[in-house]
């Protein structure tokens, strides 16, 4: 089961997050919580969101345009490792032969 936290929460556990930072990430996108009908809330893996983009704010001195730059490429990057890992798997599936014919074409390439 997946751990919900309020917008307290989330300030509590991210220190240097203020509630005013917290409405502009979201506002901008940057953050997307989920509506369980009684409200907002937040998951782990945005909190570690936010934890970054504190850090690119604060420890990197971006201004929120540029921090909207790197986190667009972050997610860019990482949806580009979730396909890689998914065609990796779908070769792993492949015969012998077919999977020895794709090594040497990418060592061609």
């Amino acid at each position: 089961m997946t751990a919900h936290f309020t917008a307290d929460d989330v300030i509590m556990s991210v220190t240097r997050l203020t509630h005013a930072q917290l409405g502009r990430y979201v506002e901008t996108d940057l953050v997307r919580p989920q509506n369980a009908g009684n409200g907002l809330f937040y998951r782990a893996v945005d909190i570690a969101r936010l934890e970054l983009l504190c850090d690119l704010a604060e420890d990197l001195d971006l201004d929120e345009h540029a921090v909207g730059v790197v986190i667009a490429l972050v997610d860019q990057l990482h949806g580009a490792r979730q396909e890689l890992m998914t065609l990796a798997t779908v070769i792993e599936a492949l015969p012998a032969d077919l999977r020895s014919r794709i090594a040497v074409e990418m060592r061609q390439v």
